[in-house]
């Protein structure tokens, strides 16, 4: 996973109207869910970051470990959530999870295929049903992408979470949930049927 450094402060006032008033100065309220607990329960840390700071880490295929510095003090982090506003599509709010080497974490991997399918040769489209497969591993375990080879697919064909597997890595999402298929075109289906008459 690559790395990239986040800077921001922490926030005294909470609520609404506190939230209106840092966006309005180009601040998104963040919280960091971390390692402390309370009645066993993740106690949240209050923050504010600069959008300008975000933009890197929410408008990107890539996934990050998170250097946040919080007033001086280092937390390792992945995105956990990002609230959107409905309408504007503007960031409104985003929850951070502090990581460590002894817990696993559990995120959503890009999925690339490789290699050219036996049924897009044979004029079948790709279909890619999942953009993101769970996976849960310590993070440092965790890679960019997750390399699907999908050589031998033919027409009508599908592979599903349940065939997959990848080394260090325990796969989280439903074994049924389809990654990928070929689908047969109109002109794969006037090729066959001019090669059967």
């Amino acid at each position: 996973m690559k790395e990239i450094n986040v800077t921001g402060q922490k926030r005294t006032d909470l609520g609404k109207k506190a939230s209106k008033t840092l966006r309005k100065e180009g601040l998104i309220p963040c919280n960091i869910y971390g390692i402390a607990e309370q009645d066993g329960k993740p106690v949240a840390m209050s923050f504010a970051v600069p959008m300008t700071e975000l933009r890197k880490v929410i408008y990107t295929p890539h996934i990050y470990v998170i250097n946040l510095v919080i007033d001086g003090e280092s937390h390792t982090a992945i995105l956990k959530e990002i609230q959107f506003h409905p309408v504007t599509d503007a960031v409104l709010h985003v929850d951070f999870l502090e990581v460590n080497d002894q817990k696993p974490i559990t995120i959503g991997i890009p999925v690339k295929l490789t290699g050219l399918a036996q049924g897009v040769r044979d004029g079948g489209r790709m279909n890619l049903s999942i953009r993101k497969i769970d996976v849960t591993a310590p993070y440092q375990q965790i890679p960019e992408h997750l390399d699907i080879d999908v050589t031998a697919l033919k027409i009508g064909k599908s592979i599903k979470v349940g065939e997959l597997s990848f080394e260090g890595l325990e796969i989280a999402t439903g074994k049924d949930v389809i990654v990928c298929s070929i689908k047969m075109t109109r002109a794969a289906m006037s090729a066959a049927a001019a090669a059967a008459e």
